[in-house]
């Protein structure tokens, strides 16, 4: 009788790039005779992939390794990947003694090779170092049904003043052209519909290849790729957001109308003392450059407030921002110092209570305007990706191409293929697309009706309006 499978079971914290590079483990793991499980409590092996962005995150993976610790007593081995991994190290065997894995994500493609020197009897195992390529994913273990997460670029040179991430996820490294597009090819080929493009600065992307494609030449190649529905991609940083990646957006369908552009401030002083190395003046030139597309695009972005030596008046300047460029969403955050960064040896000038005060005056208008801006939702019909359902509301779970969250009731059915068949002919199931009329709207989400396809509808929400 075969041995049973030694099982694992991981838990993500933070951005889509370490939601792929859990995949990523995953399908290293299933590769070399481990099986997934649902629970911490069946699993052999326990593995946190963890984030270090904001001192919170890194917080909360110490939280809950206390919380796990009285499974070591069953044997259970524990392992911290991802960037608290890379900054904290070795010291993590100090906080956190029943850890018996530490790994930054520069050490994964040698990810076997570490768990097999724990099987072999070591206590405490390391992989660290810098990365020097691109990791690419032939042991993915996709866990979206219909999504999936593609890296085109790894690290970061920008070093900003507050960032971490050169440090825990080393420089920019491109994985090459064809790479990319061959993915992206099996991807379709199985049945995805949606792909992301990924990177820490997914528009820095430089192919080291021969076609030396430029990311806008890459993004309408993707575009291009039969089978696939959507294309997404984050992040972006301004400095590198040409015009040329504006006019593949509005010539491209399938690449959906939603560019997230970081901005941090609104101040060009405290921009500069974040190192970000643009202007607010330059920063709204790209933002104009985003208007002018041939459709219209929804516009996110980050925020930090209270940065050090950041005045009443630069934090004014910030939200005379989000009057002006009027982002469809925001993800903001008071300001906390890192390891290893320019900004975590100078003072922490801004008191807490004003750091707090501060994100609720922006979080607030922020919400204003969103929910002013939704209203002009109502009555338009959407094509929205089925995400799933909410049995309690009756409604369908959904994204449109904006990347708005939609809430619909109606048949539950799906569009067919021919004309010539009934309006909805089989039932919904997550992955499908199904058109909305818009009937409500708040800040977070817009609600609806499942209808049918508009006249002459294309695929992207401009061709309805």
């Amino acid at each position: 009788m075969p041995a049973a499978k030694k099982t694992f079971w991981i838990e993500t914290f933070g951005c889509q790039m370490n939601v792929h590079d859990s995949e990523r483990v995953a399908g290293t793991l299933c590769a070399h005779g481990f099986a997934a499980v649902e629970r911490a409590e069946e699993a052999d092996l326990i593995l946190f992939n963890t984030c270090s962005i904001r001192e919170k995150a890194a917080q909360k993976v110490f939280q809950r390794l206390a919380q796990f610790r009285p499974l070591a007593k069953e044997g259970k081995q524990f392992g911290v990947l991802g960037c608290v991994a890379q900054q904290e190290g070795e010291a993590i065997f100090q906080r956190a003694p029943h850890v018996n894995l530490v790994a930054g994500s520069a050490s994964y493609p040698r990810l076997a090779e570490l768990i097999a020197r724990l099987e072999a009897g070591e206590k405490r195992v390391t992989g660290l170092g810098s990365a020097e390529e691109a990791f690419e994913t032939e042991l993915t273990r996709r866990d979206h049904p219909f999504r999936a997460y593609l890296t085109i670029i790894e690290g970061c040179d920008k070093h900003c003043a507050y960032c971490v991430v050169p440090f825990t996820r080393g420089p920019e490294r491109s994985r090459a052209s064809a790479s990319i597009l061959a993915e992206a090819r099996q991807l379709a080929a199985a049945g995805y519909s949606e792909v992301q493009l990924l990177g820490q600065n997914v528009n820095s992307y430089r192919d080291p290849s021969p076609a030396r494609l430029s990311f806008a030449e890459l993004l309408a190649a993707v575009a291009e790729v039969p089978g696939l529905r959507r294309v997404r991609f984050t992040t972006s940083h301004p400095r590198d957001f040409h015009p040329e990646i504006v006019r593949v957006l509005g010539e491209h369908e399938t690449l959906c109308d939603h560019v997230h552009l970081p901005v941090q401030s609104g101040s060009s002083r405290v921009l500069a003392a974040m190192r970000r190395d643009y202007t607010r003046e330059q920063y709204l030139e790209r933002i104009a450059a985003i208007r002018a597309c041939r459709r219209p695009l929804a516009i996110t972005t980050d925020l930090i407030v209270g940065f050090p030596g950041e005045s009443d008046e630069d934090f004014a300047a910030t939200i005379e921002l989000l009057d002006e460029v009027r982002y469809a969403g925001a993800f903001s955050f008071k300001y906390s110092p890192r390891p290893n960064t320019a900004s975590g040896a100078w003072p922490d000038s801004v008191p807490e209570a004003v750091k707090a005060e501060r994100l609720m005056i922006l979080q607030r208008r922020q919400q204003e305007i969103q929910q002013h801006d939704n209203q002009s939702f109502v009555g338009r019909t959407l094509e929205v990706m089925v995400e799933g359902h909410n049995p309690k509301l009756g409604q369908w779970i959904g994204r449109a191409s904006t990347n708005r969250s939609v809430n619909f009731t109606g048949s539950g059915l799906r569009e067919p293929a021919a004309a010539a068949l009934p309006i909805f002919a089989a039932p919904l199931r997550p992955g499908d697309y199904a058109w909305v009329r818009i009937t409500k709207a708040g800040a977070n989400s817009l609600v609806g009706e499942q209808a049918a396809a508009p006249a002459a509808a294309g695929r992207a929400m401009w061709k309805s309006r």
